[in-house]
């Protein structure tokens, strides 16, 4: 794909994957294998509590096309077929899931130099229409998300969004929920050789007046070992610590304390990822 300002989904996605992207309290681990076909299969499970989620994902490339089948714990099938760049800077994905009949779904995506647009649509009767662009280069971008409902005759989203891209600065502004929530994000990358970076996302709720914001940073402690932590104005602190044991397996523990409620016990997550 050519370089761009990207699709509407990147704006504020370095941030956001700074503060949220690893932060988990549950116990889940997932197992990659490689059939002699060439078949990837994983399995996952996530341990909720008292309840158990578990799935089964294989993909199979061939070409430019990717099939994706899941099965979860609840004997949903999902089904994703995504095909590569059939015309430059074009790409198609067609999923639907199993038993809901009316759940099919195709995209489009295209990538250009100064532009990226993705466009849905739900393949039912009076479908919703899904629609977002960017227009800019990589350092500058506007750009749009929309949602319009063809039964009710109505926009049922409407979003826009700024994007400044600035050496190892990254700054994004947001407009959601038909303009009621304005949000903006902060990325900066303090020292790439140790993936030191900080990161910071506030919102504004006009019809409430609600603030919120979350503050976070990482650290690599060696090629192998990030930590990452984080504070919420709500008073709840999580930190992380992942470490690359072999290449592409990776253990996370992350935690989170309520700073207003310190006689609570700490919530614990444990991820494993293991592939071959």
């Amino acid at each position: 794909m050519v370089k761009g300002p990207g699709l509407y989904t990147d704006i504020g996605k370095k941030a956001r994957d700074l503060l949220y992207k690893d932060y988990h309290s549950d116990k889940k681990f997932t197992i990659s294998t490689y059939s002699p076909t060439g078949v990837a299969i994983t399995s996952s499970g996530t341990k909720k509590g008292e309840l158990f989620l578990g799935d089964v994902n294989a993909q199979l490339k061939n070409k430019n096309i990717t099939t994706d089948i899941k099965v979860d714990t609840s004997s949903n099938l999902f089904t994703t077929i995504t095909i590569n760049e059939p015309a430059p800077g074009v790409k198609a994905i067609f999923s639907f899931k199993v038993p809901e009949q009316t759940s099919g779904k195709v995209e489009l995506q295209y990538l250009h130099e100064y532009a990226g647009i993705s466009s849905s649509v739900g393949l039912k009767a009076n479908p919703i229409v899904n629609f977002s662009g960017v227009i800019g280069t990589n350092a500058l971008a506007v750009g749009a998300d929309l949602s319009f409902d063809t039964k009710l005759g109505e926009l049922t989203k409407s979003n826009a969004a700024v994007n400044f891209v600035k050496d190892d600065l990254i700054g994004s502004l947001t407009l959601n929920e038909k303009g009621d929530v304005l949000s903006a994000s902060y990325y900066h990358a303090i020292n790439p050789l140790s993936n030191t970076a900080v990161g910071v996302d506030i919102s504004h709720r006009f019809s409430t007046k609600e603030n919120t914001f979350t503050l976070g940073t990482q650290h690599a402690l060696d090629p192998l070992t990030t930590v990452k932590g984080r504070v919420t104005n709500s008073g709840k602190a999580s930190a992380l610590i992942q470490h690359e044991w072999r290449p592409k397996s990776l253990i996370t523990i992350s935690s989170e304390v309520d700073t207003k409620a310190i006689e609570k016990s700490a919530k614990i997550g444990l991820s494993l990822a293991l592939k071959p």
